[in-house]
């Protein structure tokens, strides 16, 4: 068989794919249609993870699971706008990692409102200009977003997922040679997380480390700089059509940045492999003993607790904290509602989402 022949051959498979995707959507939009009239949610992470969970299990192909995910999310993502166009907030700017992880579940169709702040995401949300919002939680180089679990105490939202991205820097030019780059441009976390590239590729050159707001600024300017690089993300390269000379510079190939999708009074059925998050605001933390005594209800119930954050009790002359929570299982699980019932008030549910992390 010759090249022409296999050509025809994959010719003749998209139409059929194109065929069996617009069957797919036409389903689709009758399961919108039913949805809108019990006005029931549209974006159901649970329901994805049980397709993408099955699919697995029939795969007996050249697939992975990561292409498998790659290629339904979009999927899934093209079929949430049928059902229902809704906008969705990030945290930018454009190019952003955010942005990245934002397009990774809701799809280069949906609509998206690129913000500056993580208050602005979680404020957009909160109004309703938007119907969801990505934020990052934590990288596991760094530590946690403490913006964000600030937020999550002070505003009323819920989680409603979990996403995690691989962290991957390219270096950006439209110089060919290194030797004719004067300026580099990132932002400080870049440079830390690039430290052994920086020194390996260009030691003994004289080149300028300028730190900037993000990394997609890093790229825009390296745009319209010809004697400059960027040290950036792959998307916010292309997004500005800087050449990138070198991929996957950071130091750790286990870079890894959690991120958050929010949304108001949002509650996700069980998928029996499940993680919760709440804050615990425990009264009498000043006495020996009422943390141990608070972790110690999870362990009695077989409770796999996987982090627990302390931040100060602002406002107060004191050195109280209250804690951020996050365990395995679903608040609807009897261990859990038994320990949401002892402490009541002094807990407030975040949300139970299919686990990733």
């Amino acid at each position: 068989m010759n090249l022409q022949d296999l050509r025809n051959r994959i010719d003749a498979l998209d139409d059929q794919l194109l065929a069996v995707l617009n069957e797919r959507m036409e389903l689709v939009r009758e399961v919108g249609e039913l949805k809108r009239s019990s006005k029931s949610i549209i974006y159901r992470p649970e329901r994805e993870k049980q397709i993408l969970d099955r699919l697995e299990k029939r795969n007996a192909g050249l697939l992975t699971r990561q292409a498998i995910d790659a290629i339904f999310f979009e999927i899934f993502a093209v079929s949430r706008n049928l059902e229902l166009p809704e906008r969705i907030s990030y945290l930018g700017p454009e190019g952003s990692f955010t942005h990245q992880a934002a397009e990774s579940r809701f799809g280069a169709m949906s609509e998206y409102l690129v913000l500056p702040t993580i208050h602005s995401v979680f404020e957009s949300v909160e109004t309703g200009r938007a119907k969801f919002g990505v934020v990052p939680i934590e990288n596991n180089q760094e530590g946690i977003v403490i913006e964000t679990v600030d937020f999550l105490r002070d505003k009323n939202l819920t989680i409603v997922a979990e996403l995690m991205l691989p962290i991957h820097f390219t270096f950006a030019s439209q110089s060919d040679s290194l030797r004719d780059i004067r300026r580099i441009y990132s932002k400080d976390i870049a440079f830390r997380q690039c430290g052994k590239f920086i020194s390996e590729y260009l030691d003994g050159l004289d080149v300028e480390l300028i730190s900037v707001d993000s990394t997609s600024k890093a790229a825009k300017m390296a745009a319209a700089d010809p004697e400059s690089a960027a040290i950036c993300s792959s998307i916010s390269a292309r997004l500005f059509g800087v050449p990138v000379l070198f991929d996957n510079i950071e130091d750790s190939d286990q870079n890894r940045t959690r991120f958050l999708i929010l949304s108001k009074d949002f509650v996700n059925a069980k998928s029996n492999d499940d993680k919760t998050t709440i804050i615990a605001n425990l009264p009498n933390t000043n006495r020996p003993g009422v943390l141990y005594d608070f972790l110690k209800d999870f362990n009695d119930r077989g409770i796999n607790l996987t982090k627990i954050e302390s931040r100060p009790q602002r406002g107060e002359a004191t050195f109280r904290a209250w804690f951020l929570v996050e365990f395995l299982g679903h608040v609807e699980d009897p261990a859990v509602q038994e320990i949401m019932h002892k402490y009541g008030t002094h807990l407030k549910w975040l949300g139970s989402y299919v686990k990733v992390s």
